[in-house]
């Protein structure tokens, strides 16, 4: 029992270790690969499918202040006020949820750069709690400015596409530092789900959003300006 219990520590302790080094380090070097990224590989080669994968790290001053301010108008308007959970939109979440068929999320930028750099897709509790810790985490290592240039970087814009570049690259023909107000709301408006909405060919419905994000966009100031 003796053993079991300074086992359980040891793991407990490496835990932590290898956790707060990550943050750290993930504080100054770019983000290459994250397990999101390596799942897509997974699932596209178990459906005989072959695996595409569209990646390119570029630093935070080249990527278009349109694409800054239409994805905080879309994921999280209050991100520069709260320190990493949006209490306002979480207790809207659940007042909202009491009478919606489909669960509507209250995820934060923060949040979904810990999920996305740390952790994985499906929900459950455990997931959960680790994204809290993890959150937690980045907002004490982490600037805004940082958290927001790593998102940017990783978020999953297509189907094998990950990143403001790759996207402005393969379905707008720019690079990302030139996205055009309108090309950034559209890449905003697929965010909830970009393997099934495609900023490239847009449906009627992302029009729409993108139309909204745009309108948004005007009340969003980034805090460097």
């Amino acid at each position: 029992m003796r053993k079991l219990v300074r086992f359980c520590r040891k793991i407990i302790l490496w835990f932590f270790i290898l956790s707060i080094g990550s943050v750290l380090l993930f504080r100054f070097v770019p983000v290459y690969f994250t397990p999101l990224m390596g799942i897509r590989i997974v699932e596209s080669l178990k459906k005989g499918e072959m695996p595409q994968h569209h990646h390119k790290w570029v630093p935070y001053d080249q990527i278009s202040d349109n694409l800054k301010r239409a994805v905080l108008a879309s994921e999280d308007q209050r991100f520069y006020m709260h320190n990493g959970f949006d209490r306002v939109e979480i207790e809207k979440a659940l007042r909202e949820n009491k009478t919606r068929k489909k669960a509507r999320g209250a995820s934060t930028i923060s949040q979904q750069t810990a999920k996305n750099l740390f952790l994985w897709p499906r929900s459950s509790w455990v997931r959960k709690g680790l994204e809290v810790y993890f959150t937690l985490l980045i907002e004490l290592m982490w600037d805004k400015k940082r958290i927001l240039e790593v998102y940017l970087n990783c978020m999953e814009t297509g189907k094998g596409i990950y990143g403001a570049e790759a996207v402005a690259r393969h379905h707008f023909n720019t690079s990302a530092k030139k996205l055009t107000a309108s090309q950034s709301a559209l890449i905003a408006a697929t965010l909830p789900n970009p393997r099934v909405y495609n900023s490239k060919k847009p449906s009627a419905y992302m029009q729409k959003r993108q139309a909204q994000i745009l309108r948004q966009m005007n009340n969003i100031r980034l805090k460097e300006d």
